[in-house]
């Protein structure tokens, strides 16, 4: 493999981007079907190769771009047969996520409601107040006017009987 090592070479290969690198790169955007980030790539791919070849470069009277323009159209034909193509898809934005399933979340709620209602009125009364209402063993035994450590032990109780309605609903921990 040859390479642009010598000084004149950088100059040609430099002269050669200036003049080709835009018309190089509109022609390849309508190659890809408008991909403009594939379309860098693949001019940026036809300029390495110029690089690699700067015998290439030399030649006069307009062979550079002939070449330049052929080298990129087979870079597009020899992804596009690679299959790379049809499996890479740029997006301009990502796509919307999905939105989160809640049916696992109702069926537990509509599962617990139906073990509340299996809880004695005392019971029930004592985990609304303290867990859902969020209220302290103090608050929940003026509202329920009852002893705080009555909320205390009702609340330990009330705990227990739902595990057990819990679990003969089916429902495993």
């Amino acid at each position: 493999m040859v390479t642009a090592t010598s000084a004149a070479d950088a100059e040609r290969l430099r002269a050669v981007h200036d003049e080709y690198a835009g018309p190089l790169w509109s022609f390849v955007v309508r190659l890809t079907g408008g991909d403009r980030t594939r379309a860098q790539d693949v001019v940026q791919e036809t300029l390495l190769r110029a690089w690699r070849h700067p015998d290439v470069l030399a030649q006069g009277d307009g062979s550079a771009r002939a070449w330049l323009f052929t080298v990129a159209r087979r870079i597009v034909i020899d992804e596009w047969r690679s299959g790379r193509s049809r499996y890479e898809v740029v997006l301009a934005a990502p796509p919307d996520r999905p939105d989160d399933d809640r049916t696992d979340a109702l069926l537990d709620t509509w599962l617990v409601e139906e073990a509340l209602h299996r809880l004695s009125p005392d019971h029930r009364a004592v985990i609304v107040e303290c867990y859902y209402r969020g209220r302290s063993t103090a608050e929940a035994a003026r509202v329920l006017q009852v002893p705080d450590g009555t909320v205390k032990s009702r609340t330990h109780y009330a705990l227990r009987a739902l595990r057990l309605a819990l679990q003969e609903m089916g429902v495993t921990a």
